[in-house]
């Protein structure tokens, strides 16, 4: 997903740089220094939100948080499960041996990883 506009609520945003590694349009993204972002790994405790945009190292990228937001699983969520951070800015559902913070609710159901579906997010 190179352009990524949220569902609901677009109003919500904000703007940082790329610390690291480049993000993808769609992914989770965590504060990974002083005011910069990178993906968010498994388990995040420092999720932002969600990348805007593909964005290069050193360059800045939008970030939306809150609201609904399209999410690609790393495995299989059911809708209505809690998800948290899963491997680079994909999201997992939270239980049989996945922990993590809490990001959101899963409205839409995954089968596999890759698979992008709609989260009620909690932050």
């Amino acid at each position: 997903m190179a352009d990524y506009i949220p569902l609901f609520k677009p109003g919500q945003a904000i703007t940082r740089p790329v610390a690291t590694t480049a993000v993808v349009g769609g992914r989770l993204v965590e504060v990974n220094g002083v005011g910069t972002v990178g993906p968010a790994g498994a388990a995040s405790t420092a999720v932002l939100g969600v990348a805007a945009f593909d964005a290069a190292v050193g360059e800045n990228v939008t970030v939306h948080a809150g609201g609904v937001q399209r999410l690609t699983a790393s495995a299989a969520i059911t809708a209505g499960g809690l998800v948290s951070a899963a491997a680079a800015g994909k999201c997992a559902a939270i239980g049989a041996g996945v922990f993590g913070t809490l990001v959101g609710m899963a409205l839409t159901t995954a089968a596999n990883d890759g698979d992008v579906i709609e989260v009620s997010m909690f932050r």
